[in-house]
């Protein structure tokens, strides 16, 4: 009766008169009580038989500041990773789990298990840099096993939490510098798939990219370790078609999904980051979508030179404006 916004996500409201339903916070007369029927989530009002209302539109996500406040909720609750049921945090916070699952991921682009599988990545790398022992740092990040810590890990680090924590010690990467349209590149790979793709003006420049990305890694000249991967890389960027190339980087759930979201997008052709972000679930996160791909390690295997500004220019490529227009262009066929 209060038509009180901070109730809107946690039920809906029917009126069997007129067989529409309405979010609590809506402003249209209200009925006699004798004919308001109340459901948890508006697939529950639609399944009895009834329409959603044009003027408070129940079946979008939660209003804007109920919303904010259930996010902010089950952020909280995940804390540095804490493991909970999607069940257990819908009754936290007081809604379905289907309109927790469907608001979270709204707001963040992840789903509330992936935002604590990154947050508990996140703690175990801050852990790991700080100097904590690498057991330590994993039960402090959350994770309730060796075993599940270094299968997530190897997945989203591309190493084991011990050589991540010396800073590659311990990992060998091979690399190779080739001419390219693109002036010099370099291509870095492990034996699980490239790690690094550069391009530069002189060779030392790339190398000491790479030296700074693995401080402590053996870092060996090969040009014959992984050819068939950086001549797929090198078809790439002269706008060919190449099989696939395996990657081993280090990434967050969300920039992954990003990236999955680049590789999406057809050779020649671009994509705002505002049409990113809607394309993973995550609308208004078009920033987000470009840190992501400012972070992408592997450049041309991951187009992110695919991604332009809201007005459709070609800014923020880590290697120049110019060689975003010459990869976009070679891809045209222009």
């Amino acid at each position: 009766m209060r038509r009180d916004r901070r109730h809107d996500g946690e039920f809906v409201f029917a009126v069997t008169s007129t067989r529409i339903f309405c979010r609590p916070s809506c402003p249209a007369k209200r009925a006699r009580r004798d004919r308001v029927r109340f459901f948890k989530a508006p697939e529950a009002a639609q399944a009895a038989g009834f329409r959603a209302c044009k003027r408070c539109k129940p079946q979008d996500a939660a209003a804007p500041d109920a919303r904010k406040a259930m996010v902010t909720k089950v952020k909280q609750a995940l804390g540095d990773g804490a493991s909970l049921s999607l069940e257990a945090l819908a009754a936290r916070v007081g809604v379905s789990p289907w309109h927790l699952q469907r608001t979270f991921k709204q707001a963040t682009g992840l789903s509330p298990r992936q935002y604590a599988a990154a947050r508990r990545l996140e703690t175990l790398k801050a852990r790991l840099q700080d100097g904590t022992a690498v057991t330590d740092a994993i039960y402090d990040a959350g994770y309730g096993s060796s075993s599940r810590a270094y299968a997530a890990t190897r997945e989203r680090l591309g190493m084991t939490p011990s050589s991540y924590r010396k800073g590659g010690r311990g990992q060998r990467l091979t690399w190779a510098t080739t001419p390219s349209p693109l002036g010099r590149m370099l291509v870095a790979a492990t034996d699980q798939g490239v790690a690094a793709v550069y391009f530069g003006d002189k060779d030392a420049g790339l190398l000491e990219m790479l030296r700074r990305e693995y401080p402590e890694a053996e870092l060996v000249r090969d040009a014959g370790a992984h050819s068939e991967w950086v001549e797929a890389v090198a078809s790439r960027v002269k706008g060919r078609v190449a099989r696939d190339v395996p990657v081993d980087i280090q990434a967050t759930a969300f920039q992954w999904r990003v990236f999955e979201a680049l590789k999406k997008i057809p050779a020649g052709e671009t994509r705002t980051y505002g049409e990113i972000a809607e394309a993973i679930g995550a609308p208004g996160a078009a920033r987000a979508v470009g840190r992501a791909c400012a972070t992408n390690n592997v450049g041309v295997v991951i187009p992110c030179h695919r991604a332009v500004g809201a007005s459709g220019a070609l800014t923020g490529y880590r290697w120049g404006v110019e060689r975003k227009k010459a990869l976009l262009a070679s891809e045209a066929g222009r």
